[in-house]
């Protein structure tokens, strides 16, 4: 699967998305036109390998809500992340069975190389 999940509207994802030289056949979805259906959400849990990894805790919503003082399981990651998509950490590559969450530089970085093999 080759499959980016971004939002438009961020700049960072925006910058990332036309720094990288993409190979051909990705698609490209925009979480906020396009939302993410409970089985993309559960094909990005079985390569990430919980629902807290692809959990933004940086969302404005995380800290309005006041879900840090929260005891947060598995399925809660899941709900709010299938309920608002500023939960989901963004963006979210897929590519041959790897998954790149976030916009770190070293995440980044690893899917350059990635992408170059």
């Amino acid at each position: 699967m080759k499959k980016v999940y971004f939002l438009k509207t961020c700049s960072t994802c925006t910058r990332i998305i036309k720094d990288i030289k993409w190979p051909a056949g990705f698609e490209f979805q925009d979480i906020k036109q396009d939302a993410i259906t409970v089985k993309q959400v559960e094909e990005m849990q079985a390569l990430s390998g919980s629902y807290e990894a692809l959990f933004s805790k940086r969302a404005k919503l995380y800290k309005e809500m006041d879900l840090k003082n929260a005891d947060l399981k598995e399925a809660d990651f899941k709900h709010y992340i299938l309920e608002h998509y500023t939960f989901l950490s963004r963006p979210v590559i897929l590519f041959n069975d790897q998954i790149f969450i976030g916009n770190s530089k070293a995440t980044i970085e690893k899917l350059k190389a990635a992408l170059i093999q």
